[in-house]
């Protein structure tokens, strides 16, 4: 599958594991995904987070 576009505002390695889905296969069944679970306690670190547009109608 082709990689997607990060929207905006969004955390690459979120979408990436999103839509990826050769990320997962490697794992067993009932296993966690241990960036997964990172990103799910721990948030997406702002450094990683693609910019929004400026809001221009001012």
């Amino acid at each position: 599958m082709a990689a997607r576009e990060t929207p905006p505002g969004g955390c690459p390695q979120c979408w990436q594991h999103a839509y990826d889905r050769s990320i997962h296969r490697r794992l067993k069944p009932r296993e966690d995904c241990k960036p997964c679970l990172d990103h799910m306690h721990n948030g997406c670190p702002p450094d990683q987070i693609v910019p929004k547009k400026e809001s221009k109608w001012w």
